[in-house]
């Protein structure tokens, strides 16, 4: 049994708490934060690196948990086990995602296709910044940057972490 499970499994943190709902939570979202470096907000004692945001209608607070914690609070661990797998392999992409081989248009943009999208990269600001255009390929969605970065390695993993969002959020509503 692994340490999350006996911490649900023991009672631990909110799970021993009256006023605190055990089932019925809806994950609106998950994060890799790249560490472990925060704490399951359930258990109160698990270090979490995948942190699955839960919400409940009963109950004021959005948690940030752990996946066991997580797939008891909905009541379906292996959603939350996918959630977190699909992360695991986000974050391996992730670290070639800079690696990859990028074409460059006739404008001079470095671009790339990947997951069903179109990622383009483009100066902006008299040249000193970088942002990012990201389109899907069979469907219509544009999306722009709306930020800056100072570096074209910046704007390309914010690219690839809007490209994750974008993927996740496919995932949950189907």
């Amino acid at each position: 049994m692994k340490a999350e499970e006996r911490f649900v499994a023991s009672h631990r943190g909110k799970w021993s708490k009256r006023g605190v709902p055990h089932r019925g939570w809806v994950c609106i979202g998950i994060e890799d934060l790249r560490e472990s470096k925060t704490v399951c907000q359930m258990c109160e004692s698990q270090p979490i690196r995948y942190v699955h945001r839960m919400q409940h209608r009963e109950y004021p607070d959005i948690l940030s948990v752990g996946c066991v914690c997580a797939g008891n609070m909905e009541d379906n661990i292996k959603a939350a086990r996918e959630r977190e797998s699909v992360m695991q392999s986000r974050a391996g992409k992730r670290k070639r995602w800079l690696t990859r081989k990028w074409k460059v248009s006739a404008k001079e943009n470095p671009w790339i296709r990947a997951d069903g999208y179109r990622i383009i990269m483009r100066r902006r600001v008299a040249g000193w910044a970088w942002a990012y255009t990201i389109s899907a390929e069979e469907y219509d969605l544009v999306l722009h940057s709306r930020t800056n970065y100072s570096s074209l390695d910046r704007a390309k993993l914010a690219a690839f972490d809007h490209l994750t969002q974008l993927i996740l959020n496919e995932q949950s509503q189907a």
